[in-house]
């Protein structure tokens, strides 16, 4: 471990900032909100209408918010037991609250230095680099912002494996030897190549596979776009097509690169990936996301903890050890032209 990559030091914080993407919460809220996220992407008008006519038949409510509200405050009652007294504070990229919006309430709650957890653990660009050039932009509008740190990507923390192998063993006890896929938002292939985000998944997902006893698994990818460029393969579709080939009569899904429901998930696979199940004579389980469990809220506050100590242990499952406390100068890139955006918590080059 180096200095470029750890921090070794005692760090004393005021508050915990849970950085999220956001989601609508009513049909008025859906093309704001969906502005906001392909804003400079080249999407049109139509395909725009059409992700937007996905959450008006779910009500225009993206379950993303409520979810994430239950953390926060499920989070910072898991500080308070553990002799942390750390408000939580919530900020989303893409809807309110926005994260400048909830930076100005911590500086105008006198909080001088927060620690930031964004709830997206595996490494690329648009669950990490992105977030971070979202922190610098936040704290860029701020007067007398607070410095924020931000905790390590925690794929392969005991805590988050626990707790998606104990949501994958409860729906194994419907579902006894059926084979698990695993699934993650996909990504172009220029910006994945910029990242560790498929060996990272692969990795993950033979732990949880190995600690539920799982004879078979295999990793897809849902919610391509239909942008022009490739994306990252199989598709759940021709994933649950395979096992189909293949004799199994049931498979349990599990969202592993999520960790809790956003639409990607209630959508692409409770409706979706069902339907396509259906069709195959699958019988199709789904997992639930991590969300709340114990052991992935204790994760959490350990990794808190982890950064008010000195020379602290790093816990990590597997081969590839803990990712590191500063993001590398060239990390998680968007695989697009031109110079990367100002980020918050890299080392320096």
């Amino acid at each position: 471990m180096t200095n470029a990559a750890f921090d070794d030091e005692a760090r004393d914080y005021d508050a915990v900032l849970v950085v999220s993407f956001g989601g609508p919460e009513g049909p008025d809220d859906v093309m704001p909100f969906l502005d906001n996220v392909l804003r400079g992407r080249p999407v049109t008008a139509e395909a725009k209408a059409r992700v937007a006519e996905v959450y008006l038949r779910h009500g225009g409510v993206s379950p993303h918010n409520g979810h994430m509200r239950s953390f926060a405050a499920a989070l910072e009652n898991a500080l308070r037991d553990a002799g942390l007294r750390l408000p939580v504070y919530l900020g989303n990229r893409n809807w309110h609250p926005f994260l400048a919006d909830t930076v100005q309430r911590m500086a105008d709650n006198g909080v001088r230095r927060a620690i930031a957890f964004v709830a997206s653990l595996f490494s690329s660009y648009s669950g990490c680099r992105q977030y971070r050039e979202n922190l610098h932009q936040a704290i860029s509008q701020v007067r007398n912002a607070p410095c924020i740190d931000k905790l390590r990507q925690a794929w392969n923390h005991p805590g988050f494996i626990a707790a998606m192998a104990a949501r994958v063993a409860k729906t194994l006890e419907d579902a006894a030897d059926a084979p698990l896929l695993f699934t993650a938002h996909s990504l172009p292939r220029p910006m994945a190549a910029c990242a560790d985000y498929e060996a990272q998944l692969l990795e993950a997902s033979a732990l949880v596979a190995g600690r539920v006893g799982a004879k078979h698994w295999s990793l897809a990818f849902q919610s391509a776009s239909t942008a022009p460029v490739p994306w990252l393969t199989p598709d759940v579709d021709t994933a649950l097509g395979r096992l189909a080939d293949e004799g199994h009569g049931t498979v349990v899904v599990v969202p592993i690169g999520f960790v809790c429901d956003h639409m990607e998930v209630v959508n692409d696979l409770d409706v979706q990936a069902a339907a396509t199940a259906r069709n195959l004579g699958l019988r199709m389980f789904r997992a639930a996301t991590v969300g709340t469990h114990p052991a992935y809220v204790g994760m959490v506050c350990d990794l808190v903890r982890e950064r008010m100590t000195a020379n602290p242990q790093r816990p990590a499952v597997g081969s590839s050890g803990p990712s590191a406390d500063f993001c590398a100068p060239d990390c998680c890139l968007s695989g697009r032209p031109g110079a990367p955006m100002p980020a918050l918590c890299g080392s320096q080059p």
